[in-house]
């Protein structure tokens, strides 16, 4: 795959990427490939998502592909379409102009789920959630990068010449019409996170000292989503970046530090860490970054921060229900 991080664009504001995130879908450029691509009526056109999901009878049609005689069966969405009546959101799905990246049967099956216990399956309204987004996205519409969908949270799209991937799971059937929006079809359930960015940082041992000392700091509220701001992205020292920077040889020390020094000696150094809102490393270019304590110069060629910090390329993009977290190799000083 592609790597995600966009290398071209200009740095962007903050306080725009909410309005960013939803203007670039018009601009993404991916093809998906011909064994993806249906051949559809006019007439699907006429019914909106939700009835073109529960009438999407298994049965042989022609697709695109290398052979022109190539037969495939059609997915139902028969599971699908009964959890969106149970959630109250087929009105929402057959109202507003969306795009659905719809699990077929076959998919929910893959975890037990059929139409009979879908309902009763947990936090199910924000798991449908997270496979709609907002406008009409063909397949032409996507490349390498994350999408914002209505759960808050975003999917990474991902694709190649084999095809395109949606988190984990395949797009195997794409740009099935609707009068009110795009289908397309996926053979895995896509989960969106669940964990706050505090849960989140406490089910990584690396990140002991940063929850020490966010604690000392009285911002683990914050963080946890309780105070002024809904989303936010953490640039996150591991343990070792901590010890580092304190001096000392071994998490407890670092510890012990940390508990030592007074809120008003760690909050700026934390807040210096943050940014209001949800950024992606696909929204991420060279240049300054405003941070909640002023701004931190990135770049992107050399992946480092203020020449001191480096971005670990594996650890980017790790997503809460309210922000995302992208760790680094050393601590920042505002």
């Amino acid at each position: 795959m592609k790597n995600t991080i966009n290398y071209s664009k200009p740095q962007i504001s903050t306080h725009l990427l909410s309005m960013l995130l939803i203007f670039v879908l018009s601009f993404f450029t991916f093809s998906c490939s011909t064994e993806e691509v249906v051949s559809l009526d006019d007439t699907s056109q006429a019914f909106s998502i939700v009835e073109v999901l529960k009438n999407y009878e298994s049965s042989t049609i022609s697709t695109a592909s290398k052979s022109k005689d190539k037969k495939e069966k059609k997915p139902t969405f028969k599971t699908l379409s009964v959890a969106l009546a149970k959630t109250n959101l087929a009105g929402t799905v057959s109202s507003n102009q969306l795009t659905v990246f719809a699990p077929t049967d076959a998919a929910f099956a893959k975890y037990g789920l059929d139409q009979k216990n879908i309902g009763s399956f947990p936090g199910i309204k924000d798991i449908l959630l997270y496979h709609a987004v907002a406008g009409k996205v063909f397949s032409t519409d996507l490349s390498n990068g994350f999408v914002p969908t209505l759960n808050g949270a975003a999917v990474e799209v991902k694709m190649d010449d084999s095809g395109v991937m949606i988190n984990s799971s395949n797009v195997i059937i794409a740009n099935i019409e609707a009068r009110n929006g795009v289908i397309h079809a996926v053979d895995d359930i896509l989960f969106p996170p669940t964990q706050n960015l505090v849960a989140l940082a406490s089910s990584n041992p690396q990140f002991s000292v940063l929850l020490a000392a966010a604690t000392k700091a009285e911002l683990a509220g914050v963080l946890m989503g309780d105070g002024p701001y809904e989303q936010l992205t953490v640039f996150a020292p591991t343990n070792q970046a901590f010890i580092d920077f304190l001096g000392v040889s071994t998490v407890d020390e670092a510890i012990e530090v940390v508990n030592s020094l007074t809120k008003e000696d760690l909050a700026p150094i934390l807040l210096y860490h943050v940014v209001e809102g949800r950024v992606y490393s696909s929204d991420l270019s060279s240049g300054p970054v405003t941070t909640l304590n002023g701004d931190f110069d990135l770049n992107m060629d050399t992946l480092k921060i203020n020449d001191s910090a480096m971005l670990d390329v594996n650890l980017l993009n790790i997503q809460a229900t309210n922000g995302v977290i992208h760790v680094i190799k050393a601590v920042l000083v505002p």
